[in-house]
């Protein structure tokens, strides 16, 4: 089994992982963050992480339970995500 890829676009320099998880349809709300962390495995950049204030960066990369992986670019025009 493959594992899904996504990009999410950003129009800053940062999005925290909870943010990212809610625009890419991890989580329904940002307020699930904490316990989602807690309880699945995300990786980012391949070290596992639990933090949903983590700053990320264009061109940084989250993995979520080795099913989706989901890479953080800059926004290019009028797109605010790529399926």
């Amino acid at each position: 089994m493959s594992m899904a890829e996504r990009t999410v676009y950003i129009s800053t320099d940062i999005i925290t992982l909870g943010q990212l998880l809610k625009l890419a349809d991890v989580i329904a709300t940002g307020g699930q963050a904490k316990s989602f962390l807690a309880t699945h495995e995300v990786c980012v950049n391949g070290e596992r992480e639990t933090r949903r204030g983590r700053k990320l960066h264009p061109g940084d990369v989250v993995a979520v339970d080795g099913r989706l992986q989901v890479r953080v670019a800059r926004r290019d025009g009028n797109r605010t995500e790529d399926a």
